[in-house]
């Protein structure tokens, strides 16, 4: 399947999860094996020196552990704040329709590991922010941010970017 239909697969739900808010709804695209796979194998080409390939809960996880698989490289779970069993740091974020944390295990990135972060949609910047602050503090040099989707109304990017100049941020789709 070319990447484009199977990007055209994602769909709008306006209204969720509160008045005002466009949802993206990914799970058309993932139920398709041949669109999953397109989306695979284009977000993998994104990436180059990275060794590790990490991923935002929820559906961050999806492609990221995915990526991972496909190009022989080891897969770092960022996980909603008391969902990881050993010691965390951790970090607040606000959302376009409220604020969460998220944490990582303190010895995610052992030795400088090198890091890609994965998420399916940047909108604010806020949630990637808070990954990359983490992965920093757990000792991580990221090289770069891949999303599916940008929302560039939102300004996500110019925040990351005046924030972390130094990391790459790739998007397959940006409205």
């Amino acid at each position: 399947m070319k990447l484009d239909t199977a990007l055209s697969l994602i769909r709008d739900i306006p209204d969720y999860p509160k008045p005002g808010i466009l949802f993206k709804d990914i799970t058309p695209l993932l139920a398709n094996a041949a669109a999953l796979s397109a989306v695979i194998d284009a977000l993998s080409a994104e990436i180059s020196k990275s060794e590790i390939v990490a991923g935002i809960e929820a559906r961050g996880f999806i492609f990221a552990a995915a990526i991972a698989a496909r190009t022989n490289r080891g897969f770092v779970p960022f996980r909603k704040s008391g969902k990881l069993p050993y010691q965390t740091y951790g970090a607040k974020y606000g959302l376009e329709y409220g604020e969460d944390e998220i944490e990582v295990h303190v010895d995610a990135f052992k030795d400088g590991k090198t890091v890609t972060i994965i998420d399916d949609v940047l909108a604010t910047g806020g949630t990637i922010a808070a990954a990359i602050e983490l992965a920093q503090r757990a000792g991580a040099k990221i090289e770069s941010v891949i999303v599916l989707f940008e929302i560039a109304a939102l300004g996500g990017r110019e925040n990351l970017k005046n924030r972390y100049p130094e990391i790459t941020i790739k998007a397959l789709v940006s409205s």
